[in-house]
């Protein structure tokens, strides 16, 4: 919903079909929703199931346990998210100085992932997210990939 009124937005201020192409406007969107496969390949690989509703109750029971955690006084990251990283975004971006199709869905991730962002600190549950693959790396390798 928000990346379609995100892109409204920006073809409105831009111009319309005069400011860019159409397909600027839907790299943009797609990649202010698609960001979020990372997500299903999360719980697939938790739950080893593909199943998009299995996903969606895995998150479903995830949230739950978040709530239950957060009222103990825990405070952990969860599932890791690749395509919402640093790393991820600044090579989309590099992609795009070649590339201009991937400068747009650079302008669509960024735009989710302050969505996220601002969600999270709203909930009190920025510390849930893992921001860089580095560090996410540096965790795995000092704990064994357990």
């Amino acid at each position: 919903m928000w990346g379609g009124l995100f892109t409204g937005v920006l073809f409105f201020l831009s111009g319309g079909l005069e400011g860019m192409p159409w397909y600027h406007y839907a790299l943009i969107f797609l990649a202010s929703v698609f960001i979020d496969v990372d997500h299903y390949l999360a719980a697939g690989l938790k739950t080893g199931s593909w199943r998009l509703g299995d996903a969606l109750e895995y998150y479903q029971m995830q949230g739950l346990q978040v709530q239950k955690d957060q009222h103990k006084g825990i405070r952990k990251v969860y599932d890791f998210h690749l395509f919402h990283t640093i790393e991820f975004h600044l090579l989309i971006a590099l992609i795009g100085i070649w590339w201009q199709p991937a400068f747009y869905l650079f302008i669509g991730m960024v735009f989710h992932t302050l969505l996220d962002i601002f969600s999270l600190l709203h909930r009190d549950y920025l510390y849930m997210r893992e921001f860089f693959l580095s560090a996410w790396l540096w965790n795995k390798v000092s704990e064994g990939f357990d």
